[in-house]
């Protein structure tokens, strides 16, 4: 899993301390990610992990952990 990656990319689109990122960490509630943010972070996993987010599994991203599980599950 790009747990480690996807952590760092989150950090820093948020400018959020990585080490307050956990996966359970919700990318709203907790991050305070606006639907801006989660568009910045849709493209930029795409450009990074060679991979394309779905627009009805955008919504299912609910936490850090998703986000992860899903790239690994798209990635094979």
């Amino acid at each position: 899993m790009d747990f480690e990656t996807i952590k760092g990319m989150i950090a820093e689109q948020l400018k959020v301390n990585p080490d307050e990122i956990k996966p359970e960490s919700r990318l709203i509630e907790d991050l305070r990610a606006d639907s801006a943010n989660i568009m910045v972070m849709i493209m930029d996993l795409e450009d990074r992990f060679g991979i394309t987010v779905e627009d009805d599994q955008i919504m299912k991203l609910k936490t850090v952990g998703d986000v992860a599980a899903y790239v690994a599950s798209v990635k094979g």
